[in-house]
């Protein structure tokens, strides 16, 4: 059942509680699979997330209903589609709110670094294998191209100017403890995922001044382990604005404090798109981000691009229901 602390200042339950509890749902079903034939035990750890979409907000005092299911495996892989729905017990009346595809590995409970071969599953069809595998070589590929990209790092500006990248651009620090981590000792990735949105959140938040809720997240790609005793920059940044929704750039960089020697990593890269809401919960025109550098135009041009693609994606699956 959703309650206050799940929601904001409008009653709508954040984004990040509703990934966080999609994850769980996620790595319980992957460790439970990958631990169903005997062998050396593990637990499943989260990868990647593909692109989430927020069909429809749920409201404190509703219940959320997770389900997943297994709908591929690979020899080192697992993906999971896990639906979420709310329910309003008052009236019995009920709406699927989100649908998320995840991608998780096992790693041995005796060793952290070693990744462990999956149980296969049986499929219905032959065409549902073939499916599967070709999602899983896109987002192998996908998570390759985006870890290349990621050297970007956020700088603090001095008196920026209402609207820009620097005005709204913010981070989270936050130490890594054990309510944080797996039974391997390494972060959930619905406790990271939930800190990111918070963070683009707030991002939002500043730029437009009004509420804003989560519509939809990009493909978020674990690039790295999180251990219990790191300290953890979230950093996040406007990067485009449409007419009526904010595309907002979240890393996630570590720094190895206990026991460690090496150097601060880039561990998490998304992109969350939020919307902004009036008071009745109606959609606002958003203001136009104002571009200064050529590295903001350049990820503002990026960032038109992916908009155009998804709008197209969007309207292609209208024609086709």
């Amino acid at each position: 059942i959703m309650r206050p602390d799940d929601a904001n200042v409008a009653g709508n339950v954040h984004g990040g509680t509703i990934l966080k509890m999609i994850e769980e749902a996620g790595a319980i079903i992957s460790t439970r699979h990958c631990n169903s034939q005997a062998g050396e035990p593990c637990v499943a750890a989260l990868a990647r997330v593909e692109r989430t979409d927020f069909l429809s907000p749920v409201c404190i005092g509703e219940v959320a209903n997770v389900s997943a299911e297994i709908t591929y495996t690979s020899r080192h892989s697992v993906e999971v589609q896990v639906n979420v729905m709310s329910e309003n017990i008052l009236t019995g009346a009920k709406k699927v709110t989100n649908k998320a595809t995840l991608w998780y590995v096992p790693l041995s409970l005796k060793n952290v670094n070693k990744v462990l071969e999956v149980p296969p599953i049986q499929y219905a069809r032959k065409e549902q294998e073939d499916e599967g595998k070709k999602r899983y070589e896109e987002q192998k590929l996908d998570r390759l191209e985006t870890k290349q990209r990621n050297g970007d790092v956020i700088f603090p500006v001095i008196n920026p100017e209402l609207h820009t990248v620097g005005y709204s651009q913010s981070s989270l620090i936050h130490l890594v403890g054990p309510s944080d981590c797996t039974l391997l000792g390494f972060v959930h990735g619905g406790v990271t995922m939930k800190l990111m949105d918070e963070v683009a959140g707030i991002v939002a938040a500043r730029h437009c001044k009004t509420n804003i809720v989560t519509a939809s997240v990009d493909a978020i790609n674990f690039h790295e382990k999180i251990k219990k005793g790191c300290v953890i920059t979230i950093s996040g940044r406007m990067t485009f604005t449409s007419n009526k929704s904010m595309e907002i750039e979240v890393f996630v960089d570590a720094d190895p404090f206990v026991d460690e020697p090496r150097e601060r990593y880039r561990a998490v890269s998304a992109f969350f798109t939020y919307v902004s809401l009036s008071k009745e919960g109606k959609p606002l025109p958003v203001p136009q981000l104002l571009t200064e550098t050529e590295d903001e135009k350049r990820r503002f041009e990026e960032g038109k691009g992916r908009y155009l693609q998804t709008k197209a994606k969007r309207q292609a699956q209208m024609q086709q229901a």
